[in-house]
């Protein structure tokens, strides 16, 4: 029997993770797959049920009809299916004894093992999907949050699909425009000479098209932390209060905590939330000098994850103020030397240059809550990318608020960082308020949702802005339509309008079984 893509033979999967739980769901589809199952099903006439009913029976060996499990079919009848084919969705006991043993009967009455993503396949090949909104079927399933998730519906919603379509259709106008030039003497059409002559018809058609590719293209960037998460790494010399403010973050102890200056000598991660944003949490080894072995190997892993992290949280502890070590490390990270620095420092100025890495690192002024009165204030003269620190207490959580807006912010937004940190919460907690009433007005905005459709947006772009480069020269109009027929060509991969098959299954082998 194949097992390729492509196909509509009877295939059969676990739609949720055998284990230790009440229900366990498989799910069969292709063609036949009605017919094939009647056999294992008793009693009554599976092939006599209606669509879109659910009935109890049991299924049983086809051999000696002996019981294997009690169940519930949902029946599906083409079209009218998720695949668009006639389907069965078979919810039987859980555990790992029932669920195998349902599925070895039903491989037995002639079903085969799904391909991963094959029934999203089908359903696309079928049109019940187009591409944008298969490929959200396996972001809604991996999503991390529920900011995650709603981005996720939006696109299985039909956000993404509208409006590539509506883009596509402005450039198709724009294509039509200059192909009736192309096809017509000039004295077979009524026209401006100057349009005959070289000029874009529909120019501003194209502009406007252009702008909502370029809106598209920069959604990704934004997309792609809420999919794939951001790494956040704590550093700070040793007893700045990493691990505190790990286990604060964390909402857990699991970092230990202890005064003696060494305790975490390799990194130690877990997964948490901020604002919607999923974020890898990395707690490090102390920064400083050592003859320690072990504690060697553990800083040079710190300093591994500071070139990796999309954002670092370094430690100044309040209490002993800002140290050479600190300078050190801040001067590392692209800062000129006289834009940092405290009261003690040689030089007190403040003119730092945002940019690069330090745009993602944030100074906390850790343990204000316990610094002696002289130290406890921030220091007038400590500035990093322009920004004063945040002023926080891992043991009592003050100014944690600040902190995770902060993160927000320059994940969200790396390129304005973190300057103006005060006015950015602020245009933030605006901006997600509009966003909340979007969502409960049923306003979906789109937003690109893979790798793959940013790189085709941005070939769509590349073909448009070249295609109006050479319409500003005056150029023939045989060589601006390839162009705008290369934009929508690549849209229409996007959606999978235009497709192939190698591409597909790359596509869709990316998904779990059962999707």
């Amino acid at each position: 029997m194949s097992t390729h893509y492509g196909d509509d033979s009877p295939i059969a999967a676990f739609a949720t993770a055998p284990g230790n739980s009440a229900l366990t769901l498989i799910r069969l589809s292709g063609g036949g797959a009605i017919e094939l199952a009647a056999p294992v099903f008793a009693p009554g006439d599976i092939k006599q049920a209606a669509g879109n009913t659910v009935i109890h029976g049991w299924i049983v060996s086809p051999n000696d009809k002996s019981k294997v499990d009690e169940v519930l079919v949902s029946v599906f009848r083409a079209p009218k299916s998720y695949t668009g084919e006639d389907s069965l969705d078979i919810c039987c006991h859980g555990g790992l004894s029932a669920g195998s043993a349902v599925m070895e009967t039903l491989k037995t009455a002639g079903f085969r093992d799904a391909l991963p993503g094959e029934f999203t396949f089908r359903a696309f090949m079928n049109g019940k999907l187009d591409l944008t909104r298969s490929e959200s079927v396996m972001e809604l399933v991996s999503a991390k949050t529920d900011d995650g998730r709603r981005h996720a519906v939006a696109r299985l919603s039909g956000a993404l699909e509208t409006e590539i379509n509506g883009i596509k259709k402005m450039l198709v106008e724009v294509l039509s425009g200059s192909e009736i030039f192309l096809d017509y003497d000039e004295d077979e059409i009524e026209a401006d000479a100057d349009e005959i002559a070289g000029k874009l018809p529909r120019r501003e058609t194209a502009l406007a098209a252009l702008a909502r590719l370029e809106k598209l293209a920069a959604s990704w960037q934004h997309e792609r932390i809420y999919q794939e998460g951001a790494a956040v790494v704590i550093a700070g010399r040793p007893n700045a209060g990493k691990s505190s403010l790990f286990n604060l973050l964390l909402k857990e102890d699991r970092s230990i905590v202890t005064e003696i200056p060494g305790t975490t000598r390799d990194w130690i991660e877990a997964w948490i939330s901020i604002e919607g944003i999923p974020i890898r949490l990395i707690d490090t080894a102390g920064l400083r000098d050592s003859v320690d072995q072990i504690e060697q190997i553990g800083i040079e892993r710190t300093k591994e994850l500071l070139n990796e992290a999309d954002v670092v949280l370094y430690l100044i502890d309040a209490t002993q103020g800002v140290t050479g070590e600190d300078r050190d490390f801040i001067a590392e990270r692209g800062e000129r030397g006289s834009g940092i620095g405290d009261r003690e420092a040689e030089s007190g100025g403040q003119g730092a240059e945002s940019g690069g890495q330090s745009e993602r690192v944030l100074l906390l002024w850790n343990k204000c809550d316990v610094a002696e009165p002289s130290v406890r204030a921030l220091p007038s003269s400590l500035t990093f990318a322009g920004n004063r620190p945040i002023s926080v207490s891992a043991k009592t959580g003050e100014g944690l608020e600040e902190l995770c807006a902060a993160i927000a912010r320059i994940l969200t937004c790396p390129a304005a960082a973190v300057q103006g940190q005060m006015q950015a919460v602020s245009q933030q907690a605006v901006s997600q308020q509009a966003v909340s009433q979007q969502a409960a007005d049923g306003v979906q905005t789109a937003a690109l949702g893979s790798a793959r459709q940013k790189r085709l947006v941005c070939a769509a772009v590349a073909a448009l802005e070249h295609a109006l480069a050479l319409a500003a020269k005056e150029e023939p109009l045989d060589l601006i339509a390839p162009l705008l027929r290369e934009a929508v060509n690549a849209l229409g991969e996007i959606t999978g309008e235009v497709s192939t098959s190698d591409i597909l299954e790359e596509m869709f082998s990316n998904f779990c079984v059962g999707k």
